[in-house]
């Protein structure tokens, strides 16, 4: 017999492998055996290509099983399985015989899948490509599960009814004795009309604007949902790809305003039925009438109330495009600004410039789309004219600038959590730290000083545009007790106690003192900038020139020069040296007595300018409010924080140097209990040694100084006085060591429709030479005190250690025989020169500006931002040390960001008929 139809001999001995190559059989077929199936390349069989007994060797791999398959077939005879060898690898238990788990394993044939996946008799990749059949069913499948969903889902939903989903509530504001303050902020202000009230412009408006098919569309934007989703799922907004149907659905669904896929998949299927059985009239009506406009406006009617006290129906097309920019986001786009929610990105000239250009914008594309005669859009170039957006009543007075501010706190601190859009939907109760009786206090100071001395209509030239601001703090917890915000917040807008832009003037010079007792004045012959030990800390006995037009030197003796070469040279007010001649020599005490510009110049030049700022900044000053810092000019109040932080600030020393940020609520509950609730974090930001000079030194300001019209006979009292270049603002910040008080006044236009408005001079206001802040302002500032105190008990401020060293003392003088005591009787004293005895008896203040340095000097002072901090009571963030480089840091303006919806009429104090 041949070769290939020998029999195989039996198996050799036991054992399990014996017995499983006992169980294989030849193959009745011929065929040859298999080149190198010993893996030889020298032989073509291999010196051991049989097993015992004449087996058919094993394949040792796909390609050659693959070649001895096709040997067989072409061959004509029988194919037969291939046996397992001795070279292949083991079979996988209970798998298919073969040359193992490889990937070349071929399934059995005879066994049927459902899903032939990985593709049997196929291999390396092609094994694991799917077949078109599967690959279509697969898809097949996926969609129509997608399609019962949808069906599911559309079936499943309704259409909701504006009427049944407005439900927004009040939020409740209470004085600090838990009475009730006011009840505002949530309540919807909607009043639904039909379409035939609602002009065409304004439908055409938010047409061209945000769905320019709306007529024509099935209600949903295919693209703009799934650029919406994938947006959300990289974290991102999810607005931006509704339709007009689509913004309405989700208009009338407050109940869930959530960006979530689930949220914005409902909205898709209530879209879709809405835009399948709702009337197109119908869906823009409901648009129109449910969409939120700021000023706590909900509708287009109630819009136009809020925005130019018309019906809506009497909009015209500039008005209308107007409107359909606000629907973008009150905050960013009301004329009116929202600085207590973003104090730099939502300023009033920020977002009149971001309205402007939407609303050019929409009126270009009404044209291009057909919907406006060119003619008729060139009508409208500017800004339509806005009212102010308060008009509730119960806001008017004092209590909607107190709204305003206890609001911009919750927005504002990050430790309350809660938005912008929850105050709008309400239900909350919030509990204030105002007082009620010191609010009504302040308010009838002011009114008292302005209508016995402040006339517009009998001397229009000096007395129109006269403000008054005014703020008061607790010493030892920063809550903000009352505030003067103008004369009434229906009327005027500004926040005065919070933010004006009005500079400080010598009112800052407590801070320069504080800063010399804290770090010292630097030694000259010493070439770097001195650590702490190497400094000399300041006694308020400590000698400084008081001398008129001083020349100003750096701490290493040179004259100091600004950015033109020109020397700096101090005027005092009055343009008057004090002290005695010739080198007009006078202790701290006295300088900051009758307010000397020229020693307290050159104080801060000493110390260094970034030590001053940084004493202003442990005091409770913003960094943000700074401005000039590498000016000598720095040390006399260019700078310009609000009322609120300036007597928080003051409060500080009252404190005895203990650091309280100023904030406006206590407390806040809802239906489920306790949202938040303040915890005080107080800081040592001076030495008590530090603190209590400061405060004696104030003291005299006000038994024998400038600030005597603030006396409170029997109780101690500490302040200071202030006055700015030009005449433009004055201050008076004063306490006791209960309550600490910053009265500011000033002249600024309050008439928004006037472009570059500016401060006014006051010389001759309130038929006045000039005001001081001891005029007008201490006055109001002891009236106000003298009430608030009353009942009080009487306590005096902590008597001051001793603290620092004397500086410049004047030399000993050389011994003289003593006089006899005829000599002594007919020795007369020196004369004092004329402008000496001729000061003014009435205690005045000083201009902060140098000889060649009265106007703008890049930093000077002009320049600095408003104390956007505040929203004091708003924003509350801990005051830091500033780097000690002496670099200005001030920002003038930024949070940005902050928060999209709503404004300052709109949950703070909007429309409420």
């Amino acid at each position: 017999m041949s070769e290939h139809r020998r029999k195989p001999q039996p198996p050799q001995g036991g054992g399990r492998a014996a017995a499983r190559r006992g169980q294989s059989g030849s193959s009745p077929g011929r065929r040859a055996a298999p080149r190198g199936a010993t893996g030889s390349p020298s032989d073509s069989y291999g010196s051991d290509s049989y097993g015992s007994g004449g087996e058919e060797p094993s394949y040792g791999g796909r390609a050659e099983a693959r070649r001895a398959a096709q040997r067989s077939s072409s061959s004509g005879g029988r194919r037969r399985a291939a046996e397992p060898g001795r070279g292949g690898r083991r079979a996988a238990p209970g798998g298919p015989p073969g040359s193992g788990r490889g990937r070349g394993r071929v399934t059995d044939p005879g066994h049927k899948r459902l899903i032939d996946y990985p593709r049997a008799g196929k291999y390396g990749w092609r094994r694991w490509m799917p077949s078109w059949k599967l690959a279509s069913g697969l898809s097949l499948a996926f969609f129509g599960s997608m399609v019962a969903v949808a069906g599911v889902g559309y079936a499943m939903v309704s259409v909701p009814k504006v009427a049944q989903t407005a439900e927004a509530q009040n939020n409740v504001y209470y004085w600090s004795d838990n009475t009730e303050m006011v009840s505002t902020g949530g309540e919807t202000n909607r009043q639904i009309i039909n379409l035939s009230q609602i002009p065409k412009e304004m439908q055409n408006a938010v047409i061209s604007q945000e769905n320019k098919t709306f007529w024509t569309d099935s209600g949903i934007d295919p693209r703009g949902i799934a650029r919406a989703v994938f947006n959300m799922a990289r974290g991102g907004d999810t607005q931006g790809g509704s339709t007009i149907t689509q913004q309405y659905v989700k208009n009338a669904m407050l109940d869930d305003q959530s960006q979530t896929v689930t949220r914005k998949f409902k909205e898709l299927f209530v879209s879709i039925k809405v835009g399948a059985s709702v009337d197109k009239d119908e869906i823009m009506a409901g648009y129109l009438n449910s969409a939120y406009y700021g000023r706590n406006a909900y509708g287009i009617q109630a819009a136009a109330r809020a925005y130019f006290d018309k019906d809506a129906i009497d909009l015209n097309a500039g008005e209308c495009a107007f409107l359909s920019a606000v629907l973008k986001g009150a905050t960013y786009y009301d004329p009116a600004g929202a600085p207590s929610i973003d104090p730099v990105g939502a300023t009033a000239e920020a977002n009149k410039k971001r309205a402007l250009l939407q609303m050019q914008d929409t009126l270009d594309k009404m044209v291009e789309y057909g919907h406006l005669d060119a003619a008729d859009r060139a009508k409208y170039k500017e800004l339509p004219k806005v009212q102010n957006p308060r008009f509730n009543t119960a806001l008017s007075g004092q209590v909607g600038y107190l709204v305003d501010l206890a609001n911009a706190y919750l927005v504002n601190n990050e430790e309350t959590g809660i938005s912008e859009q929850e105050l709008r939907e309400g239900g909350l109760s919030i509990k204030t730290t105002f007082d009620k009786k010191k609010v009504g206090q302040l308010e009838k100071a002011v009114t008292k000083v302005y209508k016995a001395n402040i006339d517009p209509k009998k001397r229009p030239d000096t007395d129109t545009h006269v403000q008054f601001g005014g703020a008061s703090v607790d010493p030892e917890t920063g809550a903000i007790v009352a505030i003067y915000g103008g004369s009434d917040a229906t009327k005027h807008f500004t926040n005065n106690a919070d933010e004006t832009g009005a500079q400080v003037g010598s009112t800052f010079k407590p801070f320069v003192l504080a800063a010399a007792m804290k770090w010292g004045v630097r030694d000259p012959e010493l070439e770097a900038v001195q650590a702490q030990d190497e400094r000399t800390k300041v006694s308020p006995k400590s000698l400084y020139s008081g001398k008129n037009k001083l020349k100003i030197k750096d701490y290493d003796g040179s004259v100091w020069q600004n950015e033109k070469g020109e020397e700096w040279l101090q005027v005092n007010d009055g343009d008057e040296s004090r002290g005695e001649a010739p080198d007009y020599r006078i202790d701290l005490r006295e300088a900051m007595q009758f307010s000397v510009n020229s020693a307290f110049v050159q104080l801060g030049m000493d110390i260094g300018l970034d030590k001053v700022k940084e004493a202003a900044v442990d005091a409770g000053v913003l960094d943000s409010s700074l401005a000039g810092t590498d000016f000598p000019s720095f040390s006399l109040g260019i700078s310009k924080p609000s009322a609120i932080r300036m007597a928080s600030s003051y409060s500080t020393f009252a404190a005895s140097g203990k650091q309280n940020n100023p904030y406006s609520v206590q407390k806040v509950t809802n239906k489920d209990g306790l949202v938040f609730e303040h915890e005080g974090k107080t800081k040592q930001a001076f030495e008590s040694a530090v603190a209590d000079n400061v405060t004696d030194v104030l003291k005299t300001v006000v038994d024998k100084g400038t600030g005597t019209k603030a006396q409170l006979p029997g109780r101690d009292v500490a302040g200071k006085t202030g006055t700015t270049d030009g005449n433009k603002s004055a201050w008076f910040v004063g306490y006791t060591p209960q309550l600490s008080t910053a009265i500011n006044m000033f002249r600024y236009p309050d008439d928004e429709t006037i472009k570059n408005r500016t401060f006014l001079e006051m010389y001759g206001t309130g038929d006045q030479e000039s005001i001081h802040g001891a005029s007008f302002p201490a006055e109001i500032w002891h009236d106000y005190m003298a009430e608030a105190m009353k009942g009080k008990k009487v306590e005096k401020f902590p008597t001051p250690e001793p603290i620092g060293e004397v500086i410049n003392e004047a030399p000993s003088p050389t011994p003289t025989p003593t006089p006899t005591e005829t000599e002594e009787e007919t020795t007369p004293p020196p004369s004092p020169t004329e402008s000496e005895t001729d000061v003014d008896p009435r205690p005045t203040d000083e201009e902060t500006c140098g000889f060649f340095n009265c106007q703008d000097n890049g930093g000077g002072n002009n320049n600095g931002g408003v104390d956007s901090g505040g929203t004091d009571g708003g924003v509350t963030d801990d005051p830091t040390p500033t780097e000690t480089d002496g670099e200005d840091d001030s920002g003038g303006g930024n949070n940005s960001g902050g928060n999209n919806n709503g404004n300052p009429g709109g949950i703070f104090g909007g429309n409420s008929t």
